[in-house]
């Protein structure tokens, strides 16, 4: 696995080629390095290799191809998932869920124009009273890699739902990526639609998905008579579903030390045991979530315009990628996101700790001084041969 920190620099320089200039080129290095501190708040006025104006224009203006920079890397994912795939038996797991980037203030840059001022804002809305951004994101989980693959911004009522978004997500995923491993699509009861379930379905996928209790069934009952007269792992066909569906069912301990009766379904006959088991690893996404924001800070946006919002987004989406690629090739057991991006800011973003260092000597000359030392810099002369 030493061999990933080659492909990681080759996706490198394929983004930095597809950016225009080496102005740009430079923003996008500053803005890399302010991911990769780790620290959850890379506000674009903290950085130390270019002003906080020269990044807002390089995500809000500037005209390089944002479409490409998720092919290539999207590419760049799949063929390291070719080329060290995990044992054949593992099963891709596809795991999809709604996180919220919660804002404040009006965020009248984030609104579309309409004939009427006290239209809704399309982007930043309120959705489980939470105020902000809500994306739904699709989530790859093979073997030992970890990929966020894409992700949907959720506009509101009138829009496209969670589970529409959902969809058009699975779309994304191409067929090849399977190879033969079986794909697991596991999803939260935001996503128990029928519709969501025969789009996994007619891909041949298998689909683990929360219900809530009060789904209603062609008999007329519902789920949560199950409980009482029925049995995990048997089959069901939900009102309005062509197909049978496998139900289990398990208690859910909340914090303030109450049970919840949950449901989860499959459209694969699994036992009502293992059901349940497979069901709980959609928390892997919740895991990913708590990192993204507090480690790498998904949610610091604070561009002027849509464009520039979703850049950012796009950006931290693959600096996440670039560090969990960079600990695989170093075959630690143990996970420490900072310095895995420590250890990736060195290797695929050397000159970005140069011109940090520079920048601390010139700031600390003084204290040189004070001990008698005089701190020199001069570039060396180019050797010919």
């Amino acid at each position: 696995m030493e061999t990933i920190v080659v492909p990681a620099q080759s996706l490198v320089y394929s983004l930095l080629c597809l950016i225009p200039s080496t102005y740009q080129k430079d923003s996008l290095n500053a803005l890399f390095g302010l991911f990769l501190e780790a620290l959850g708040h890379p506000m674009p006025q903290h950085t130390q290799v270019k002003s906080a104006s020269s990044l807002s224009r390089f995500l809000n203006h500037y005209s390089w191809s944002t479409r490409s920079v998720i092919r290539a890397t999207r590419k760049a994912a799949f063929d390291q998932l070719r080329q060290h795939p995990p044992r054949p038996d593992l099963p891709i797991r596809v795991l999809i869920d709604l996180t919220t980037l919660e804002k404040c203030g009006k965020f009248l840059h984030l609104s579309t124009p309409t004939e009427n001022p006290d239209a809704p804002d399309p982007w930043v809305r309120m959705l489980n009273g939470k105020r902000g951004l809500h994306l739904v994101v699709l989530y790859l989980n093979y073997g030992n890699w970890r990929i966020p693959w894409s992700f949907r911004v959720w506009r509101g009522k009138g829009q496209a739902s969670p589970a529409q978004l959902a969809c058009k997500l699975l779309a994304s995923v191409s067929p090849r990526l399977a190879a033969g491993a079986p794909v697991i699509v596991l999803a939260d009861t935001e996503f128990g639609t029928i519709e969501f379930l025969q789009a996994v379905h007619n891909r041949g996928w298998r689909a683990v998905v929360g219900m809530r209790w009060n789904r209603k069934l062609q008999d007329g009952s519902n789920l949560k008579q199950l409980y009482r007269h029925g049995k995990r792992g048997a089959q069901i066909k939900l009102e309005g579903m062509a197909f049978a569906l496998t139900v289990s069912w398990f208690w859910l301990k909340q914090a303030d030390g109450k049970r919840e009766l949950r449901f989860v379904v499959s459209t694969y006959p699994y036992s009502g045991v293992y059901l349940v088991r497979l069901g709980r690893k959609r928390w892997a996404i919740e895991a990913f979530f708590k990192t993204i924001k507090h480690r790498f800070g998904l949610h610091r946006f604070g561009q002027s315009t849509k464009r520039g919002v979703y850049r950012w987004l796009i950006l931290v989406l693959i600096a996440y990628l670039l560090v969990h690629w960079i600990h695989q090739s170093t075959l630690l057991p143990q996970l420490d996101w900072k310095i895995a991006s420590d250890l990736t800011l060195s290797i695929l973003f050397a000159s970005v700790l140069w011109f940090q260092f520079l920048r601390h000597l010139r700031r600390t000359t003084h204290i040189a001084a004070r001990y008698q030392f005089e701190i020199v810099l001069k570039s060396r002369p180019m050797l010919a041969y």
